[in-house]
């Protein structure tokens, strides 16, 4: 990233036009010898005035100087209550999110697992190899999860029987607890997906949907999610564009993402793009990375909420999107 910096303000001198103004009063008086009294005159008044000029243009481009050199400074500094604020709203839109954020673990268990009893729980298998993880979040108090088809898409393919998907999340109360997810429907073309989980006794936080149709390019945004397994990362930045054109898992154009600075890199997949207000207005779904390094660059995607809105309902009901079923 380069910095253009600005070139240094001039500063005109505004001595040279009162050497004009001395100078054409020592001509005036060398010309006026024959009149001496007057010459004398003449210089007794003309003097403490150019000096009076001087002082005073002196002390005006002085206190000039000082004034505008301390403007930019009180103009760029905040009140601290107001800093304090603006901290205190991001910590509460944070509190009031994350318990609604879940983190998703897709696991391959050993074949000597297969035939384990539910009560085992083949998800806390110490054998089962981690092939990834992801994010989503609680669409109702049943127990719907939403998360991005790519995150479970493994699962949502496996012939073999051994695939597994591990959630971990916590309930209205604070408690931390983990359920096996179950594939309720999905829709590769949207890049969604609904599991459903076992809340077992458990009261769940639903997020709070939002609205992505009056985004504005430049409001604030935070992302919530597990990126690279470190659970409940917040990351903050801005809506950067509205209406792109991403790629889906089967190869169709998603509409409509809403691009954003917020970071979001592995593991943020299918968690919630929200608001100022702590409303979700996206699933957080790609990014561009750096060739070779694998780090976002800042160009980050999510799903317009419109869209999962309009998807999830007949996921939840019919296990496919609306479009499959004509």
């Amino acid at each position: 990233m380069r910095m253009v910096l600005g070139s240094g303000a001039r500063i005109v001198p505004f001595l040279s036009d009162i050497s004009a103004i001395t100078s054409s009063s020592s001509s005036s008086s060398s010309s006026s010898t024959t009149i001496p009294c007057l010459t004398r005159r003449r210089a007794t008044i003309i003097c403490p005035l150019v000096g009076v000029g001087v002082s005073s243009l002196l002390s005006l481009c002085s206190s000039d100087l000082q004034y505008s050199s301390c403007r930019p400074a009180l103009a760029e500094q905040k009140p601290e209550y107001e800093l304090q604020q603006e901290e205190d709203r991001v910590v509460h839109i944070f509190q009031e999110t994350s318990p609604s954020v879940v983190f998703i673990e897709d696991l391959e268990i050993a074949k000597s697992s297969e035939g384990s009893s539910s009560e085992a729980m083949p998800i806390e298998d110490k054998d089962a190899k981690l092939e990834g993880t992801g994010s989503g979040f609680i669409w109702d108090k049943f127990g719907h999860i939403v998360t991005n088809y790519h995150v479970i898409a493994k699962l949502a393919t496996d012939q073999s029987g051994l695939q597994r998907c591990k959630v971990l999340l916590v309930d209205a109360a604070g408690n931390s607890f983990v359920r096996e997810g179950k594939i309720v429907g999905f829709d590769p073309a949207n890049d969604l997906a609904v599991l459903k989980v076992d809340i077992d006794g458990h009261q769940l936080k639903p997020v709070v949907l939002g609205t992505s149709r009056d985004l504005r390019v430049g409001q604030s945004c935070f992302a919530i999610g597990n990126p690279y397994g470190y659970e409940n990362t917040l990351t903050t930045g801005v809506v950067s564009g509205l209406g792109r054109e991403i790629p889906s898992p089967n190869g169709r154009a998603i509409r409509g993402a809403i691009q954003t600075d917020a970071a979001i890199n592995s593991g943020n997949s299918g968690g919630p793009l929200i608001d100022s207000y702590g409303h979700v207005i996206g699933v957080n779904t790609a990014t561009f990375t750096r060739k070779g390094t694998g780090l976002s660059s800042g160009i980050n995607f999510a799903i317009p909420v419109e869209t999962v809105v309009r998807t999830v309902p007949y996921l939840i009901v019919y296990g496919t999107p609306y479009s499959n079923r004509f």
